[in-house]
Protein backbone atom coordinates (compact mmCIF):
# COMPACT_ATOMS: atom_id res chain seq x y z
CA UNK A 1 0.00 0.00 0.00
CA UNK A 2 1.56 3.10 -0.86
CA UNK A 3 1.76 5.89 1.37
CA UNK A 4 0.57 9.61 0.61
CA UNK A 5 1.30 12.51 3.20
CA UNK A 6 1.16 15.59 0.81
CA UNK A 7 -2.18 17.20 0.40
CA UNK A 8 -0.75 19.15 -2.67
CA UNK A 9 0.25 15.64 -4.59
CA UNK A 10 -0.78 15.10 -8.40
CA UNK A 11 -3.21 11.66 -7.39
CA UNK A 12 -4.91 14.22 -4.40
CA UNK A 13 -5.78 17.02 -6.47
CA UNK A 14 -7.19 14.91 -9.51
CA UNK A 15 -9.72 12.86 -6.64
CA UNK A 16 -10.54 15.86 -5.07
CA UNK A 17 -11.67 17.08 -8.72
CA UNK A 18 -13.54 14.24 -9.18
CA UNK A 19 -15.64 14.82 -5.93
CA UNK A 20 -16.30 18.57 -6.86
CA UNK A 21 -16.88 18.31 -10.19
CA UNK A 22 -19.66 16.90 -12.45
CA UNK A 23 -17.98 17.60 -15.54
CA UNK A 24 -14.88 15.53 -14.04
CA UNK A 25 -16.61 12.72 -13.14
CA UNK A 26 -18.73 12.47 -16.56
CA UNK A 27 -15.05 12.81 -18.74
CA UNK A 28 -13.08 10.53 -16.27
CA UNK A 29 -16.29 8.03 -15.98
CA UNK A 30 -15.20 7.82 -12.88
CA UNK A 31 -16.95 8.89 -8.54
CA UNK A 32 -15.71 8.74 -5.40
CA UNK A 33 -17.66 7.52 -2.35
CA UNK A 34 -16.34 8.66 1.12
CA UNK A 35 -17.15 6.62 4.58
CA UNK A 36 -17.26 2.96 5.86
CA UNK A 37 -20.90 2.88 4.75
CA UNK A 38 -21.13 3.73 1.17
CA UNK A 39 -17.69 2.62 0.42
CA UNK A 40 -19.01 -0.93 1.80
CA UNK A 41 -21.55 -0.72 0.02
CA UNK A 42 -19.53 -1.77 -3.09
CA UNK A 43 -18.55 -4.93 -1.66
CA UNK A 44 -22.06 -6.04 -2.43
CA UNK A 45 -22.63 -4.67 -6.38
CA UNK A 46 -21.07 -4.88 -10.03
CA UNK A 47 -18.95 -1.78 -9.48
CA UNK A 48 -15.24 -1.95 -9.81
CA UNK A 49 -12.72 -0.38 -7.69
CA UNK A 50 -9.71 1.69 -9.28
CA UNK A 51 -8.50 3.23 -5.83
CA UNK A 52 -9.25 3.24 -2.29
CA UNK A 53 -7.96 5.37 0.19
CA UNK A 54 -7.53 4.80 3.87
CA UNK A 55 -5.73 6.67 7.12
CA UNK A 56 -4.29 4.37 9.49
CA UNK A 57 -7.24 4.90 11.48
CA UNK A 58 -10.01 3.55 9.42
CA UNK A 59 -7.63 0.42 8.78
CA UNK A 60 -7.44 -0.09 12.20
CA UNK A 61 -11.11 0.10 12.85
CA UNK A 62 -12.27 -1.67 9.54
CA UNK A 63 -8.97 -3.81 8.96
CA UNK A 64 -11.49 -6.79 7.83
CA UNK A 65 -14.08 -4.55 5.40
CA UNK A 66 -10.81 -2.68 3.99
CA UNK A 67 -8.77 -5.64 3.60
CA UNK A 68 -11.53 -6.70 1.01
CA UNK A 69 -11.77 -3.38 -0.70
CA UNK A 70 -8.17 -3.62 -1.61
CA UNK A 71 -8.17 -7.21 -2.73
CA UNK A 72 -10.79 -5.83 -5.45
CA UNK A 73 -9.01 -2.29 -5.89
CA UNK A 74 -6.60 -1.64 -8.69
CA UNK A 75 -4.79 0.46 -6.44
CA UNK A 76 -4.54 1.22 -2.45
CA UNK A 77 -3.24 4.27 -0.43
CA UNK A 78 -2.50 4.83 2.78
CA UNK A 79 -3.33 8.52 3.42
CA UNK A 80 -2.48 10.91 6.74
CA UNK A 81 -5.79 12.56 8.88
CA UNK A 82 -4.83 15.58 6.72
CA UNK A 83 -4.75 14.17 3.36
CA UNK A 84 -8.22 12.32 4.36
CA UNK A 85 -9.54 16.01 5.13
CA UNK A 86 -8.21 17.59 2.36
CA UNK A 87 -10.15 15.01 0.24
CA UNK A 88 -13.60 14.78 2.61
CA UNK A 89 -16.85 16.65 1.51
CA UNK A 90 -17.92 16.05 5.19
CA UNK A 91 -17.41 17.86 8.35
CA UNK A 92 -16.09 14.88 9.83
CA UNK A 93 -14.27 12.28 7.80
CA UNK A 94 -14.04 8.51 8.61
CA UNK A 95 -10.49 8.30 6.56
CA UNK A 96 -12.10 6.05 3.98
CA UNK A 97 -13.09 7.08 0.18
CA UNK A 98 -13.22 4.58 -2.85
CA UNK A 99 -12.82 5.85 -6.23
CA UNK A 100 -15.45 3.96 -9.01
CA UNK A 101 -15.44 3.25 -11.99
CA UNK A 102 -18.97 4.33 -13.73
CA UNK A 103 -20.58 1.21 -15.39
CA UNK A 104 -21.59 1.55 -19.07
CA UNK A 105 -24.81 3.26 -19.67
CA UNK A 106 -27.73 0.51 -20.22
CA UNK A 107 -29.48 2.08 -23.33
CA UNK A 108 -32.38 -0.91 -23.07
CA UNK A 109 -35.38 0.68 -20.80
CA UNK A 110 -36.81 -2.43 -18.73
CA UNK A 111 -38.86 -2.84 -16.06
CA UNK A 112 -42.58 -2.80 -15.21
CA UNK A 113 -42.03 0.67 -13.17
CA UNK A 114 -40.28 3.18 -13.77
CA UNK A 115 -39.97 6.87 -12.56
CA UNK A 116 -38.53 9.59 -14.99
CA UNK A 117 -36.92 12.74 -13.16
CA UNK A 118 -37.34 16.01 -15.10
CA UNK A 119 -35.09 18.57 -14.13
CA UNK A 120 -34.82 17.88 -10.45
CA UNK A 121 -31.71 19.98 -8.89
CA UNK A 122 -31.48 19.24 -5.68
CA UNK A 123 -28.91 16.29 -4.32
CA UNK A 124 -30.84 15.98 -1.21
CA UNK A 125 -34.06 15.63 -3.46
CA UNK A 126 -32.24 12.96 -6.09
CA UNK A 127 -30.65 11.43 -3.57
CA UNK A 128 -33.98 9.95 -1.52
CA UNK A 129 -35.94 9.35 -4.83
CA UNK A 130 -33.15 7.03 -5.34
CA UNK A 131 -33.18 5.57 -1.67
CA UNK A 132 -37.17 5.33 -1.71
CA UNK A 133 -36.94 3.85 -5.60
CA UNK A 134 -34.61 0.99 -4.26
CA UNK A 135 -36.10 0.20 -1.04
CA UNK A 136 -39.68 0.15 -2.59
CA UNK A 137 -38.20 -2.12 -5.70
CA UNK A 138 -39.21 -0.01 -8.70
CA UNK A 139 -37.54 -0.68 -11.39
CA UNK A 140 -35.62 1.81 -12.50
CA UNK A 141 -35.18 5.82 -12.77
CA UNK A 142 -34.86 7.66 -15.83
CA UNK A 143 -32.86 11.24 -15.25
CA UNK A 144 -33.32 13.86 -17.53
CA UNK A 145 -31.21 17.20 -17.15
CA UNK A 146 -30.94 16.24 -13.28
CA UNK A 147 -28.24 16.84 -10.68
CA UNK A 148 -25.70 14.28 -11.38
CA UNK A 149 -26.43 11.08 -9.88
CA UNK A 150 -22.42 11.00 -8.57
CA UNK A 151 -22.87 13.50 -6.80
CA UNK A 152 -21.50 12.98 -3.61
CA UNK A 153 -24.64 14.24 -1.45
CA UNK A 154 -26.88 12.18 -3.90
CA UNK A 155 -24.62 9.59 -3.08
CA UNK A 156 -25.04 10.06 0.71
CA UNK A 157 -28.50 10.83 0.24
CA UNK A 158 -29.55 7.39 -1.47
CA UNK A 159 -27.36 5.49 1.53
CA UNK A 160 -26.12 4.01 -1.12
CA UNK A 161 -29.23 3.09 -3.56
CA UNK A 162 -27.51 4.76 -6.46
CA UNK A 163 -24.81 1.27 -6.49
CA UNK A 164 -28.18 -0.94 -6.83
CA UNK A 165 -30.89 1.00 -8.84
CA UNK A 166 -31.00 0.88 -12.52
CA UNK A 167 -30.47 4.30 -13.99
CA UNK A 168 -31.23 5.65 -17.46
CA UNK A 169 -29.79 9.41 -18.20
CA UNK A 170 -31.65 10.62 -21.22
CA UNK A 171 -30.46 13.57 -23.62
CA UNK A 172 -34.39 14.08 -23.98
CA UNK A 173 -37.27 12.67 -22.25
CA UNK A 174 -39.74 14.10 -24.87
CA UNK A 175 -37.94 11.71 -27.54
CA UNK A 176 -37.77 8.98 -24.86
CA UNK A 177 -41.16 8.78 -23.96
CA UNK A 178 -42.54 9.22 -27.62
CA UNK A 179 -40.94 5.78 -28.08
CA UNK A 180 -41.48 4.12 -25.20
CA UNK A 181 -44.07 1.27 -26.56
CA UNK A 182 -46.31 -0.58 -24.28
CA UNK A 183 -46.25 2.31 -21.26
CA UNK A 184 -48.45 4.65 -19.70
CA UNK A 185 -47.58 7.81 -19.09
CA UNK A 186 -48.34 9.72 -15.88
CA UNK A 187 -47.10 13.03 -15.42
CA UNK A 188 -47.81 14.67 -11.58
CA UNK A 189 -49.09 17.85 -11.00
CA UNK A 190 -50.13 19.72 -8.24
CA UNK A 191 -53.92 20.16 -9.32
CA UNK A 192 -56.80 19.42 -7.96
CA UNK A 193 -58.10 18.74 -11.28
CA UNK A 194 -55.73 15.88 -12.49
CA UNK A 195 -56.80 12.40 -11.73
CA UNK A 196 -56.34 11.50 -7.74
CA UNK A 197 -53.19 9.13 -7.50
CA UNK A 198 -55.10 7.41 -5.29
CA UNK A 199 -57.48 6.25 -7.20
CA UNK A 200 -55.49 5.39 -10.69
CA UNK A 201 -54.80 2.08 -12.00
CA UNK A 202 -51.08 1.21 -12.35
CA UNK A 203 -51.92 -2.31 -12.99
CA UNK A 204 -49.99 -2.17 -16.80
CA UNK A 205 -46.39 -0.87 -17.19
CA UNK A 206 -45.71 2.69 -16.32
CA UNK A 207 -43.59 5.51 -16.37
CA UNK A 208 -44.41 8.06 -13.54
CA UNK A 209 -42.77 11.85 -14.50
CA UNK A 210 -41.68 13.69 -10.93
CA UNK A 211 -41.00 17.01 -12.43
CA UNK A 212 -38.29 20.58 -11.32
CA UNK A 213 -38.67 21.18 -7.63
CA UNK A 214 -40.01 25.59 -8.18
CA UNK A 215 -41.65 24.41 -12.13
CA UNK A 216 -42.77 21.29 -12.28
CA UNK A 217 -42.82 18.73 -15.56
CA UNK A 218 -42.66 20.64 -18.80
CA UNK A 219 -45.35 21.10 -20.68
CA UNK A 220 -44.17 18.93 -23.54
CA UNK A 221 -44.14 15.88 -21.46
CA UNK A 222 -47.10 16.80 -19.79
CA UNK A 223 -49.07 17.04 -23.55
CA UNK A 224 -47.91 13.50 -24.17
CA UNK A 225 -48.96 12.22 -21.44
CA UNK A 226 -51.89 9.70 -20.79
CA UNK A 227 -53.08 11.35 -17.86
CA UNK A 228 -52.08 13.58 -15.23
CA UNK A 229 -52.33 12.70 -11.80
CA UNK A 230 -52.31 14.65 -8.44
CA UNK A 231 -51.47 13.44 -4.88
CA UNK A 232 -54.47 14.81 -2.60
CA UNK A 233 -54.04 17.50 0.00
CA UNK A 234 -55.95 18.72 2.77
CA UNK A 235 -53.87 21.05 4.25
CA UNK A 236 -52.95 24.40 3.10
CA UNK A 237 -49.61 23.71 1.24
CA UNK A 238 -49.82 24.32 -2.33
CA UNK A 239 -47.48 21.36 -3.50
CA UNK A 240 -45.28 18.76 -1.96
CA UNK A 241 -41.52 18.49 -1.73
CA UNK A 242 -40.17 16.84 -4.82
CA UNK A 243 -38.56 14.06 -2.87
CA UNK A 244 -41.89 13.76 -0.52
CA UNK A 245 -44.18 13.63 -3.83
CA UNK A 246 -41.61 11.02 -5.43
CA UNK A 247 -42.00 8.75 -2.60
CA UNK A 248 -46.15 8.74 -2.06
CA UNK A 249 -46.30 8.24 -5.85
CA UNK A 250 -44.20 5.34 -5.93
CA UNK A 251 -45.47 3.66 -3.04
CA UNK A 252 -48.97 4.03 -4.73
CA UNK A 253 -47.76 2.57 -8.47
CA UNK A 254 -46.20 -0.71 -6.20
CA UNK A 255 -49.24 -1.26 -4.18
Amino acid sequence: MERITSKSNRLIKDTKRLITSSKERREKRLFVLEGARLCFDVLNCVYALESVFVTEGALNKYNDEINLLCDRAENTYLITDEVAERLSDTESTQGIFAVCKMPEADSLLTGEKLIALDNVQDPANVGAIVRTAEALGIDGIITYNCCDLYNPKVLRASMGGVLRVKAYDVESLEDLLKNLNGYRIYSTVPDSTALDITKTDFSSKTVCVIGNEANGVEENIKRLSDALVTIPMRGRAESLNAGAAAAIVMWEMLR
